[in-house]
């Protein structure tokens, strides 16, 4: 996408799932900030950088007042009530939390989440201000065409409560093919282009929901090159446990915004 001034910028986020340590994650989080606070990407602007640590780290990341935007990677279907053991949108964005992920493969996989509660909790993040973190993608490996089609049929399913509540806001859409997350590599340059451009496409003249389309899956240095302009960016998993990948990945960004 391009900024007010014309200039190309990016979406680029990281999630810690759950491999972090409380200390590590803030040791990670101080370093990212101070290549943040430095990097021209995102201290002019040109990338929207986000990170989802876990939610007992999410308060002291918050406090450290981080010059990117913080997230959840999960949220509650309602706003209070007793539901043990949930968060709701209304705490996220209660703390300074401005994002929540939803509709992760591992989620629906290991926890049994379905499209109906996908939609509840894609609702409730934008009823309470938040930035939606919409993962897509199809289960095995199939042609883009095939690909493209159940992704925007994933997208719509997922908006579908919002719309009916009147709601609206911006959907960052993580196009993550299940097949290739935790892959030792991403899915094939020209599979990923095609099905980005596809979602980018049915979502275009959405005048309800402003979509980015980034790239999810083991995806790492030396991508963005490859995927830009299909793709508004990339959500980074393991591949940037190390802050150097990071400074790569907006070094990346630079290049493509100069060139």
């Amino acid at each position: 996408m391009k900024g007010t001034d014309g200039r190309v910028s990016f979406t680029i986020g990281v999630s810690h799932k759950m491999y972090f340590s409380h200390a590590r994650t803030l040791e990670w989080c101080s370093s990212v900030a101070d290549l943040c606070r430095e990097h021209p990407t995102t201290r002019d602007g040109l990338v929207d950088f986000f990170v989802l640590p876990t939610f007992l780290s999410l308060p002291a990341v918050l406090a450290s007042e981080p010059p990117y935007r913080v997230g959840a990677q999960d949220v509650a279907t309602v706003d209070s009530g007793p539901y043990t053991g949930e968060v709701s949108g209304a705490e996220i964005a209660d703390l300074g939390g401005s994002l929540a992920e939803v509709g992760h493969a591992e989620r629906r996989r290991l926890f049994g989440e379905t499209s109906e509660m996908v939609a509840a909790k894609m609702a409730a993040a934008l009823r309470n201000g938040l930035d939606v973190v919409l993962c897509l993608g199809e289960p095995v490996r199939t042609d883009s065409t095939a690909a493209a089609a159940l992704c925007v049929a994933q997208i719509e399913s997922a908006l579908s409560q919002a719309r009916s509540e009147g709601l609206s806001g911006r959907v960052i859409a993580a196009y993550e093919p299940e097949w290739a997350i935790g892959a030792a590599e991403p899915a094939p340059i020209e599979h990923i282009i095609d099905v980005c451009a596809d979602l980018k496409a049915s979502t275009d003249d959405d005048d309800r929901f402003q979509v980015d389309v980034i790239y999810g899956g083991s995806a790492g240095p030396g991508l963005l090159t490859e995927i830009y302009p299909a793709a508004d960016g990339l959500f980074l998993g393991r591949f940037a446990h190390d802050p150097r990948a990071v400074r790569s990945i907006l070094d990346e960004a630079l290049a493509l915004t100069t060139s």
